[in-house]
């Protein structure tokens, strides 16, 4: 049977800004029309006749192809992010679309694909998460952004640095970037855990020891200070030193030495030190707990990082920052989270901060299908019981403001799908975008 388009067909096709190529059943391209060409960079004389897996170069072609798993099923599928390469190897993200090719007896005769170029609004999304970020750290809250703004000149001093905040708000995130943006970046960063040592072992960890020093020290280590020579050194959790090597570590801060375990050689270091704690060491300061004299060595300069409870309209941020992220190391590609599940996030206070929200994603991506996060997907502590209420502490406007958002984001700008998801005309979805000043998917 033929299969190639009459030329008033082709026409038509060759109207359209998307890419649009068909394939007969044995994978072979019978039809490519002009945006396929531009977008894959190759000439529609090369296209018709091969396969369509050595044309259309996507990275999920040999391992998921989506155009066969529609045949064979019998089922479209529509707006699925993948990468393809072009004709200059140049990799670029698109969002494809597949439907069944019939013939005027309703057979199955092969399929159709059409695809977009996201690369404009991959950039466009890059530059906005570029305005809510440094290094790593993702916020639009006024009060990290107060952070963000204080960093640049922060890592540039090279001065000592305190960092404070509860477990998984990003302190160790923090010091990372600070490194990456100093004099230091070219220099190894080395994170030390100090709570998680024992008083026996943080000394020889971080100063190092010579052969003999202790029983089973049978040749030289070298210290986590020596490991960050010409870098940074983090020091996690400082508050949990013990007295004893308070006193070693105002040595270092002081005098730029040490002496390693066993050794009466005395070590000079020019490492750039940055602590950080969830305790309150002024008032272990206060308690007799923790050396005033070490406090203020290394509280030259101080940053604490608010809970992520305080800071809940970071979370569509973080939840699409961390859904790209696990996209990109497994290989999926998840759009977003149901409505239902952004109002449990918005309602659960995160005692694990940042951290647990990341955890939460990656265990959603574990019992995910599909292609949008839902309850059931979640851990279980964040599941609510019967019909999840709203947020609360936000307002109407704003309810409504983050619900369009988030349709908008799950189908990529599409007014007409965001529209058909929230139950509303294409026309009432405008005019509130207007109303609440939302240009497209921000």
């Amino acid at each position: 049977m033929n299969l190639n388009l009459g030329h008033h067909n082709e026409r038509i096709l060759d109207s359209l800004s998307e890419g649009v190529f068909t394939v007969d059943l044995n994978w072979r391209i019978t039809s490519f029309n002009r945006a396929a060409e531009l977008i894959t960079g190759i000439p529609k004389s090369q296209a018709i006749g091969q396969y369509c897996f050595e044309v259309f170069r996507a990275d999920v072609c040999e391992t998921d192809c989506v155009l066969r798993r529609t045949i064979e099923s019998q089922h479209p599928v529509s707006s699925i992010p993948v990468h393809v390469y072009r004709a200059d190897k140049r990799r670029i993200p698109i969002c494809i679309s597949t439907a069944l090719l019939k013939d005027e007896n309703d057979q199955i005769i092969g399929g159709v694909e059409s695809f977009q170029d996201m690369s404009a609004i991959r950039e466009l999304q890059k530059a906005l998460l570029q305005t809510h970020s440094f290094g790593d750290i993702i916020s639009k809250s006024p009060t990290m952004h107060r952070i963000f703004s204080l960093l640049p000149q922060v890592a540039e001093s090279g001065s000592t640095l305190l960092i404070e905040g509860a477990s998984g708000t990003g302190k160790e995130l923090v010091a990372r970037a600070i490194h990456h943006h100093s004099p230091y970046r070219e220099g190894p960063f080395v994170a030390v855990n100090c709570g998680a040592l024992p008083d026996a072992l943080i000394e020889s960890e971080l100063f190092g020891y010579k052969a003999g020093a202790f029983t089973d020290a049978k040749q030289d280590k070298q210290g986590r200070f020596a490991m960050a020579q010409n870098g940074t050194i983090f020091l996690d959790e400082i508050g949990d030193i013990s007295p004893a090597v308070q006193v070693r570590l105002l040595r270092v801060l002081q005098n730029h030495t040490y002496e390693p375990l066993g050794s009466n050689r005395t070590v000079s270091t020019n490492a750039r030190v940055i602590t950080a704690t969830h305790r309150n060491l002024e008032q272990l300061v206060l308690d007799d707990k923790f050396r005033d004299d070490l406090y203020y060595r290394i509280n030259v300069f101080k940053i604490r990082l608010p809970l992520l409870a305080e800071r809940k309209d970071d979370i569509p941020l973080l939840v699409e920052f961390f859904i790209e992220r696990f996209n990109h190391r497994k290989g999926r590609s998840v759009k977003g989270v149901s409505r239902e599940v952004m109002s449990a996030f918005m309602l659960h206070e995160w005692p694990g901060n940042v951290r647990e929200l990341e955890n939460a994603i990656e265990h959603a991506f574990v019992l995910c299908r599909d292609e949008i996060i839902r309850v059931d997907d979640l851990p279980e502590h964040l599941i609510p019981a019967g019909d999840p209420p709203m947020p609360t502490g936000l307002t109407l406007k704003e309810v409504e403001r983050s619900a369009i958002l988030q349709a908008l984001r799950r189908h990529h700008g599409r007014k007409m799908a965001a529209a058909r998801e929230l139950g509303i005309d294409k026309n009432s979805l405008r005019r509130k975008m207007i109303r609440l000043g939302i240009t497209n998917a921000e």
